[in-house]
């Protein structure tokens, strides 16, 4: 008589599984890895550049780095530090780089820098670098915006920030993951360079934009943040203030605009962040029944 099972070899067993795990940390601590994980997919972003009161660049965003196949030991604590947002600062001062963020796993540790401060002046360098301010207004020549991926790592963590043209006053914008910050030749600020998507936590999301640079003259407009949590530069023409980056994205702060009262003020960048995943763990066991081989093979899931 036919078996109901499909055909027995030795007794019915299930295939094993471990289930796939996400650990999203938003503020330094330990990840411990589950018992049967060998490796890891981590992804680190560093906490974004603040901006200077005033008139200022936009901040940098933290750099981004998105690794696979890192080496770890099952039912392991491993510490994860959160790059914390660069500081809004006053002139002359420059705004303040963001914090590093750091996966401390011995066979491959992975640090991301915080991004560089906008500034009055030239940028500063950072995961990626801040935006220029328009220091020297009505003096011939260009600020140049911060460096990015600093310290240098492959691939890239992230863009150089915007340039900006003196005798127009407006502020370069903040470099981003996945762009430059843009150059500003008039008396706007210009847009954040823009981030970079990460789908790790199973839905792609935009990490690390840069912030915008502030507006120069009583008419002029500030620039539009970067995509992946970049602020907004402050707006004379439109009455808006410099708006921070967003938290746990690495996003960098908004320029100030060229104005002393409330437009003119500074902004914070975002706070970093670092997602570890564990992949699902399948394993054959000693004795299966025919049935649940055809079907965990017809799943793509059946593993030897």
């Amino acid at each position: 008589m036919a078996r109901s099972n499909g055909g027995l070899v030795g007794a019915t067993a299930s295939v094993c599984i471990q289930a796939a795990q996400i650990t999203s940390k938003t503020s330094t601590g330990n990840v411990t890895t589950q018992p049967l994980t060998t490796t890891v997919r981590v992804l680190v972003v560093g906490g974004g550049g603040g901006t200077a009161a005033c008139g200022s660049g936009g901040g940098g965003a933290g750099g981004f780095r998105d690794i696979s196949c890192i080496s770890v030991c099952g039912n392991t604590a491993y510490t994860m530090t959160v790059g914390a947002a660069g500081a809004g600062s006053s002139r002359p001062a420059g705004g303040g780089s963001g914090g590093n963020s750091v996966a401390a796993f011995p066979s491959n540790p992975i640090t991301s820098a915080g991004g560089g401060g906008g500034n009055f002046g030239n940028g500063s360098a950072g995961g990626s670098g801040g935006g220029s301010g328009g220091c020297g207004f009505e003096s011939p020549g260009n600020n140049t915006g911060g460096a990015g991926n600093t310290p240098p790592v492959s691939p890239s963590q992230g863009s150089a920030g915007g340039g900006s043209q003196r005798n127009q006053g407006g502020q370069g914008g903040g470099g981003g993951a996945n762009q430059a910050g843009g150059f500003a030749n008039s008396g706007n600020g210009s847009a954040g360079g823009a981030g970079k998507p990460s789908s790790i936590t199973g839905s792609s999301v935009t990490y690390g934009g840069g912030g915008a640079g502030g507006s120069g003259g009583p008419a002029n407009e500030g620039g539009s943040g970067g995509s992946g949590g970049g602020g907004n530069g402050g707006s004379n023409a439109g009455g808006t203030c410099a708006t921070n980056g967003a938290d746990n994205t690495g996003g960098g702060g908004g320029g100030s605009s060229h104005n002393p009262t409330t437009r003119g003020a500074n902004a914070n960048g975002g706070s970093g962040i670092v997602v570890v995943s564990e992949a699902a763990i399948q394993k054959a066991p000693g004795v299966w029944n025919l049935r649940t081989h055809y079907r965990q093979k017809r799943l793509g899931v059946w593993t030897s």
